[in-house]
């Protein structure tokens, strides 16, 4: 199963206006990180890691040439180093998130990144203290409690349509 490491942008916490910003990693091998290295790392925006990749992919190409080294043998280094790439574009990803001051929260095993976020938020969402006490979160399982107090607004449920559907679509087959 993979895992995933999960990362917020605040050095201080993690703060719940910020969790559209989460970053899950999946640890692993990437295999368009092997088979087009400089592109996966640009397409992640990780510009140090692609200057520090093209500057040390082009001296081992030189030490191999100065050695003498073969056609063979250099096309062999390079599937190394592509493998290498693969095997390390995780690592690669997460140190650019430490230096953007990023700080991993959690590690979660799941089968995929949306299992893993589920997984994460309702481990998250427990262990965060003000997110019982709410006052924007809305229980969607039934009507409002209501008191029979003659005078005040919130007393009573409000009345159904006349149709009897709530939503978007206020009549069967209705037009959008």
């Amino acid at each position: 199963m993979p895992v995933y490491t999960v990362h917020a942008p605040s050095p201080h916490g993690a703060d719940l206006r910020a969790t559209d910003k989460f970053v899950f990693v999946r640890d692993g091998f990437h295999f368009w990180a092997m088979v087009f290295g400089p592109l996966w790392l640009l397409w992640n925006r990780l510009w140090l890691a692609l200057i520090g990749w093209i500057v040390l992919f082009a001296a081992f190409q030189a030490a191999l040439s100065s050695l003498g080294v073969g056609r063979g043998g250099i096309l062999l280094a390079d599937i190394v180093v592509a493998i290498l790439m693969g095997l390390e574009a995780t690592t690669l990803r997460r140190w650019t998130l430490s230096r953007g001051k990023w700080r991993q929260l959690d590690v979660v095993v799941a089968d995929d990144e949306d299992t893993a976020e589920h997984r994460f938020f309702d481990r998250w969402s427990k262990a965060q203290r003000g997110i019982v006490n709410d006052q924007w979160a809305v229980d969607r399982g039934g009507p409002p409690p209501t008191r029979s107090v003659p005078g005040e607004a919130f007393s009573n449920p409000p009345p159904l349509p006349s149709g009897g559907i709530i939503g978007l679509f206020p009549e069967p087959g209705g037009s959008r």
